[in-house]
């Protein structure tokens, strides 16, 4: 089923963030409709930089790319500020498209932008990302890719400002609205109350961020059709990928983390090499493909 018919379906759209193909595909096996890539995400593992704006539209495409040849889920895109102005928007969502995206995530920040939860943000004017949105709309090829934008106008202009900025995307024909790190668990409420029921809304859970992480069941009742963990997965790596390499500096072994990794056997069957031996030998020599 698309995804803009589960968002606007009765139940609720549950996406982790990914930032690879091995990750994508933890997430579909974990029974997941949808996964959504991160662009912090990638920044960290693919350049191990924060979120500043330094990946680039031909990295982010990639990556995009290399997921979709891997898994089947819905793919949800961040694609920052559109790389530029709305002709650059234009672009984006053309080369997105064809990389495998189902939706496509802008947001109303000046380049270059920087994480949500990160202070110092700069916006553009509300024209100019409505100028954004409508270029985006009037790119995409099929009527089921998403366009979802995201106001950052809580941190820079207060909730009442986010809240207009985000009607005004919703106007100029954005199909999701992301009201990004309401201060509050109040303020959420409110994001819900003032917008959910004309468009469906996205909330970003971000353990240690603005607001305390809730539920994702809460978040549904208050209104949101589709909530993502942009970052939790690639910190949970980290912290797992740091234990281990300490563990054997210090002791010259893995030994002590046996019982927190899979086998070299489980790897393989996680990442289908029983299949794809399976497939090789109908191109063998005794295979047979009738």
């Amino acid at each position: 089923m698309p995804l803009r018919q589960d968002i606007n379906g009765p139940d609720m759209v549950l996406a982790p963030g990914v930032y690879d193909p091995l990750t994508a595909l933890m997430a579909q096996q974990a029974g997941f409709s949808a996964a959504y890539i991160s662009g912090a995400s990638i920044s960290y593992t693919m350049l191990g930089r924060p979120d500043l704006g330094f990946v680039s539209l031909s990295q982010l495409a990639d990556a995009v790319e290399r997921m979709r040849q891997r898994v089947e889920i819905d793919l949800i895109v961040d694609a920052d500020t559109g790389f530029g102005n709305a002709l650059n928007v234009a672009h984006t969502v053309k080369v997105l498209e064809r990389s495998g995206a189902n939706a496509i995530q802008l947001e109303d920040q000046k380049m270059p932008k920087r994480c949500g939860h990160l202070a110092g943000k700069q916006l553009i004017s509300t024209q100019e990302m409505v100028g954004k949105v409508k270029a985006a709309i009037d790119s995409k090829t099929s009527s089921d890719t998403l366009i979802i934008a995201r106001t950052d106008g809580i941190a820079v202009e207060g909730l009442e400002a986010a809240l207009d900025r985000a009607n005004a995307y919703k106007e100029a024909g954005a199909d999701v609205l992301f009201v990004e790190a309401p201060k509050t668990g109040n303020d959420l409420t409110i994001v819900g109350q003032r917008l959910s029921g004309s468009i469906p809304l996205l909330a970003n859970m971000v353990d240690g961020g603005d607001p305390a992480v809730q539920n994702a069941d809460a978040l549904h009742k208050a209104g949101f059709s589709l909530v993502i963990t942009a970052g939790s997965l690639a910190r949970a790596t980290i912290f797992a990928a740091e234990k281990l390499l300490q563990t054997l500096f210090e002791n010259g072994s893995t030994a002590a983390c046996n019982d927190e990794m899979l086998s070299f056997a489980g790897l393989n069957q996680r990442i289908g090499l029983p299949e794809m031996l399976a497939e090789s030998e109908r191109y063998g020599p005794s295979g047979s493909d009738n």
